[in-house]
């Protein structure tokens, strides 16, 4: 038998994994990365989040990564280029963590590696006739492995795409092995460049859990922010939409897109919650003076407009469901009141009373997806989609 196939059956037989989960998202703000022991597979799984880190992107490498990210047109070279430059930045965030944990590659069993999400396809938000959907990842696996020396799965959304789903959101399996509970009515929320839940109603089984993208998260106001300031990133504290008012024409225009009554789960990304996006609302709803204070209260109260209106599709003031947040949009205090008032039945938490950092609970889903890939029966989902990922030796 190959060595490397070997060492991974040693791996699958163990009580106890450690795994690296790596997550860079819409928001391109760097790489995360996430020390994760695993024991178990299935419903008898058990995380333990050991160690978290975020590695900022240079300023440089987002500006080259938004030259290929969410384009409908751009430059194959670029990408072709950036596809090794992605796997270097995750290979060396992780040889940066390790040194910073004081581990030695040797101790880790696998790298789950979920790559930079540069294009996401979904048949129903096409005006064409093509019924396939698609999405592409960039960062490459076996570069991964043979940087750091550890075997990594990557490319997870690739399965889902070939059984006929929309690749995203793949937070339904974690969510369920990890989240499920008999006693409330669970929303796992993460408000990251887009927003998305995955739903567990009390007793729920696999068939009947569900995970969606409802519509934009940060992604609007950082783009926004970003394009009046030139040097911010993001709206740190709320501090520009605190200063505005929300214009209530321009919020009916941003919230008039079929994608907000198309029925869940649905899929969406930067491609359609875009500045062009916004401009062209602000044209059609006659606001071309509006100051950049209003539009970005608006952009907010967009967010949370969107989030609340899928909420409200599953739950209402009889059910009372704890929604545990996570992301980036967490952070943002006016975004969470503007949801606390329009979705008044339900309590709001983060993944912190789960035990799981806010920031870091996507590196946890996807070192458990790795988990599964290596050492799961998949039981745990019965005939549904099993979303697993492709495995890179590192020689």
């Amino acid at each position: 038998m190959n060595k490397q196939v070997s060492k991974l059956c040693e791996i699958a037989k163990k009580k106890d994994r450690l795994i690296i989960g790596l997550m860079s998202g819409t928001s391109l703000d760097g790489v995360d990365v996430g020390l994760c022991k695993i024991s178990g597979n299935g419903l008898a799984v058990k995380v333990d989040l050991l160690a978290f880190e975020s590695f900022p992107y240079s300023v440089a490498f987002k500006h080259k990564l938004k030259e290929i990210c969410f384009l409908k047109e751009t430059d194959l070279e670029l990408i072709s280029l950036l596809n090794i430059e992605i796997a270097q930045h995750f290979s060396n965030s992780v040889n940066q963590f390790l040194i910073q944990q004081n581990l030695k590659s040797e101790a880790i069993d696998l790298i789950a590696s979920h790559g930079q999400t540069i294009y996401h396809s979904p048949a129903r938000l096409r005006n064409d006739a093509n019924p396939l959907n698609a999405t592409l990842q960039i960062g490459d696996g076996d570069y991964i492995a043979v940087q750091t020396g550890i075997i990594t799965i990557s490319d997870f959304r690739q399965k889902n795409i070939a059984e006929g789903k929309e690749g995203a959101p793949l937070a339904l399996y974690g969510d369920y092995l990890l989240f499920r509970n008999n006693a409330e009515n669970r929303i796992l929320l993460n408000i990251g460049g887009i927003a998305n839940f995955t739903i567990l109603k009390k007793d729920a089984v696999f068939a009947n859990a569900i995970s969606t993208d409802v519509g934009p998260g940060n992604t609007l106001m950082d783009q926004f922010i970003l394009k009046v300031t030139g040097n911010k990133y993001y709206d740190l504290n709320a501090s520009m939409a605190l200063e505005g008012v929300v214009d209530t024409e321009l919020l009916n225009e941003l919230l008039n897109h079929p994608f907000f009554n198309q029925q869940l789960p649905k899929t969406t990304g930067p491609e359609l919650f875009n500045l062009k996006y916004l401009e062209n609302a602000i044209e059609k709803s006659n606001k071309n003076n509006l100051k950049a204070e209003d539009i970005m209260a608006t952009l907010n109260r967009f967010t949370a407009e969107g989030i609340s209106v899928a909420i409200n599709q599953i739950f209402d003031h009889t059910t009372h469901p704890v929604v545990y947040t996570s992301g980036g949009g967490f952070q943002n205090p006016l975004l969470m009141k503007n949801l606390e008032g329009l979705v008044p039945f339900a309590i709001f938490k983060s993944t912190s009373d789960l035990m799981i950092h806010p920031d870091a609970k996507e590196t946890v889903l996807f070192a458990i997806l790795a988990n599964e890939t290596v050492a799961g029966d998949y039981e745990a989902f019965g005939d549904q989609t099993k979303s697993m990922g492709k495995i890179s030796f590192p020689n």
